[in-house]
């Protein structure tokens, strides 16, 4: 018989999607870590091609290795089990316990996730075994209850592991009662009862509007109010990890830097992550340039970001007809920068022969690099750090890929002196002029030496904040936030503090 888990432990699960479960969970890290406490986030399934390389070299969700982070530990694998990486409107790659374990269609995976849960029962423990508290985070609703069966993400797991349960709802999106109250209405007595009280969130205004709210919220659910929380706007310095926050990514790059970055948005837009430091450093504007918009003619550099799907992503940009508006900005010396599957787009072909992305074959590349990608099984996970060969400034990063590439550009490499991978230093290409570039390493941009020494490069002022000190100070503003405006205190009982 299992041994009952008696960690103190809480889960945050949300009302419906992107209310903010991930941002909580990452500030509640930080404030119970500041209290001297062993911290473990945990999101026993999550969905996202923004990923992250764990201490132990495997594969989680981007916003578990930054509730880590908050938590002032490394990330590992067991912090995220289960990790859905969407390659196509049908299917996903499997990631488990920070491996690779298959691709499948949503239909076969709903048949086979109930199998997986030994394995994160198996993740959690080791997470215990190290803890003060453990704060997971659910994924999507509860309110889903057509998924409920084999459930991993939400009620599933929160009855497996005996944990109980804090619901939020996003009061930004209007309807915030009845999304509650109507979460209530359709889970189980069990479900219920294990919810032990409810936050709201995004409040914009005066938060005693709503008192009258939490009381209709409490009298229908016989759920706590937990708190009322304030709109907190600098989230958006924080990574992200959800596609849909690209639009807040926009909204940030506004800034009236003189270098003019253009992203064209891909459909399997992988570690999008890369454009934070861009879009928060004003001698940068950046540009998310949408399908079926071109290119700005004024673009300073064309950032191609990391793709799930390289071959697919890159019939998608010629269908935009992106890739002509590229010849044209090369033809007038613009910059273009691509990474990991960007990276690999900008060769001369793309092979795959064993039909790892879908058909077996090869298709043609942009042309813009001398090199060619041939996609393989084994995978690339790895923190790595070097030299930007035309700056000689210092980076550091991490890599997730498959595959590998070669031709006479990756003589003139864009990085050299690599640390991180047994026997190989160099990493990427660059074209005979220096105006096209590319590499696997993910996180170049977060470097505040290379942001600078390319901005000076370019004949621009150098960057002028330092971006990792920037996330921490983040963190703990929404630390105090959650302190100022939620019942911690609460919440440390309901997890058995």
């Amino acid at each position: 018989m299992t041994a009952k888990i008696t960690v103190p432990k809480i889960m945050i699960q949300g009302a419906g999607s992107n209310v903010g479960k991930s941002v909580l969970v990452a500030g509640l890290c930080r404030y119970f870590a500041s209290q001297g406490l062993a911290v473990m986030p945990f999101k026993p399934q999550n969905m996202s091609n923004n990923a992250a390389v764990t201490a132990d070299q495997g594969e989680i969700g981007r916003a578990q290795a930054l509730q880590a982070r908050a938590a002032k530990t490394d990330a590992l694998s067991d912090m995220n089990p289960v990790l859905l990486k969407p390659e196509t409107d049908t299917g996903a790659q499997i990631i488990v316990q920070g491996e690779r374990y298959g691709t499948m269609r949503a239909a076969e995976y709903g048949t086979h996730k109930a199998s997986l849960m030994p394995k994160v029962m198996e993740s959690f423990r080791r997470l215990e075994a190290k803890a003060d508290l453990i704060i997971v985070e659910g994924a999507g609703s509860p309110a889903e209850v057509n998924l409920r069966q084999g459930d991993l993400a939400n009620m599933g797991f929160a009855e497996a592991a005996d944990v109980p349960v804090i619901l939020v709802g996003d009061i930004d999106r209007g309807g915030v009662i009845a999304s509650l109250v109507g979460t209530h209405a359709v889970l189980e007595p069990s479900e219920k009862q294990r919810i032990k009280g409810f936050l709201i969130n995004k409040f914009r205004g005066d938060t005693r509007l709503f008192a009258d709210g939490m009381d209709i919220i409490a009298a229908r659910t016989g759920w706590q109010g937990l708190g009322i929380l304030p709109w907190f706007g600098a989230a958006s310095r924080l990574p992200a990890e959800d596609i849909l926050d690209l639009e807040s990514k926009a909204s940030l790059s506004a800034n009236p830097g003189t270098c003019h970055v253009a992203v064209p948005v891909i459909r399997r837009i992988a570690n999008f992550d890369d454009l934070d430091p861009l879009s928060q450093d004003p001698g940068f504007r950046v540009t998310l340039v949408k399908p079926g918009e071109p290119l700005p003619l004024d673009t300073d550099l064309v950032l191609l970001p990391g793709s799930k799907s390289t071959i697919a992503d890159l019939q998608f940009l010629r269908e935009q007809g992106w890739d002509k508006d590229l010849m044209t900005l090369r033809r007038h010396g613009k910059a273009v920068i691509g990474l990991c599957g960007g990276y690999q787009m900008l060769g001369k072909g793309i092979h795959d022969p064993n039909g790892i992305e879908g058909i077996a074959g090869s298709v043609d590349g942009l042309g813009l690099l001398d090199i060619e990608t041939t996609l393989t099984d084994e995978k690339t996970l790895t923190h790595t750090s070097g030299i930007e060969s035309q700056t000689g400034a210092a980076i550091a990063g991490y890599e997730i890929h498959l595959g590998h590439t070669t031709g006479s550009d990756t003589t003139t490499p864009m990085i050299r002196d690599i640390k991180g991978r047994q026997g190989i230093t160099t990493d990427g290409a660059t074209s005979p002029d220096g105006q096209v570039a590319g590499c696997y390493i993910h996180g170049l941009f977060a470097s505040d030496t290379f942001r600078s020494a390319w901005l000076q490069r370019q004949g621009r002022s150098a960057s002028q904040i330092i971006f990792e000190d920037q996330i921490d100070q983040t963190l703990d503003q929404l630390a105090d936030h959650l302190a100022q405006h939620a019942d911690l205190e609460a919440i440390a009982r309901i997890a058995g503090l």
